[in-house]
């Protein structure tokens, strides 16, 4: 079941790069009289963004918040290649660089974690103080949307979708799970929730005034550390005897290959699209 969790995984960092490049043409298109919501593209994008979400659901069901979290950042790989039309040739150096930095360094993510999650639970307090903080970050989403920096918006995006994961990892559900009065009563529902839609409206507002390849770094970088840490911490997620020194060097791997892409202005044309 490892396996096929990692490949479900995958698919939904594809998924998920198709939406970043699909809502970042949109949103370049969006004007007083075509607003965001009136672009077909932004609407596309935002589908499969909730069909990205599902799937690395099903992923974080088995797998190590980390090591999911680290191949979704792979999206920023593609955003990379994508304004370039998959030609590496045309890339500039420090760009194939970072792209090869992101493939190795989850590579060695991937080695370094056991690839099962365990069943231990977060603290009693743990739940609560999740769903005050996504209610924090949801407040604050419009005045930093109304302050138009691209790079506070996509970190707040980040750690916006990383209490999301961190909540859906957090939850134990069985197969059979009903919608009711008791699902509905949990703390860690509404937290996945609130963070889940107040991640989506912050990435469409970082897109709009910056370019995706910064936002979507920051973003990546900002949705690894935060709840794959916190994943290692608070959930018992498993490292492999003696690889903890690898996975340290996978993830700050991850953040500079990403950084490096970020800072070479990894731009994606509305023709990419």
């Amino acid at each position: 079941m490892t396996v096929v969790a990692l490949l479900v995984a995958v698919v939904a960092m594809l998924v998920n790069t198709a939406a970043t490049l699909l809502e970042a043409a949109g949103s370049r298109r969006a004007t007083s009289d075509r607003p965001l919501w009136r672009q077909p593209a932004y609407l596309v994008g935002l589908a499969l963004d909730a069909l990205g979400w599902v799937l690395a659901v099903v992923a974080l069901r088995y797998l190590p918040v980390i090591t999911v979290q680290s191949v979704l950042t792979s999206s920023v790989a593609l955003t990379a290649l994508a304004a370039h039309r998959f030609r590496v040739r045309r890339m500039p150096r420090s760009q194939v660089v970072g792209v090869a930095g992101v493939v190795l360094a989850l590579v060695l993510v991937a080695g370094a974690t056991t690839g099962q999650r365990s069943e231990a639970t977060l603290p009693s307090a743990a739940a609560p103080v999740l769903l005050v903080v996504a209610l924090a970050l949801a407040a604050a989403g419009l005045p930093l949307a109304r302050a138009g920096r691209p790079l506070v918006l996509a970190a707040a995006a980040g750690t916006a979708y990383g209490g999301a994961a961190l909540g859906v990892r957090a939850l134990h559900l069985s197969p059979d799970v009903r919608v009711d009065a008791d699902l509905l009563g949990r703390p860690l529902v509404w937290a996945v929730v609130v963070f889940g839609v107040t991640g989506v409206l912050l990435v469409a507002a970082a897109l709009r005034h910056g370019q995706p390849g910064p936002v979507v770094g920051v973003v990546s970088v900002t949705e690894v550390v935060l709840p794959g840490s916190a994943g290692l911490v608070l959930l018992g997620d498993a490292v492999r005897p003696g690889w903890t020194p690898v996975l340290v060097v996978g993830v700050l791997a991850v953040a500079a290959s990403v950084a490096l892409l970020s800072r070479s202005g990894s731009r994606v044309p509305s023709r990419a699209v």
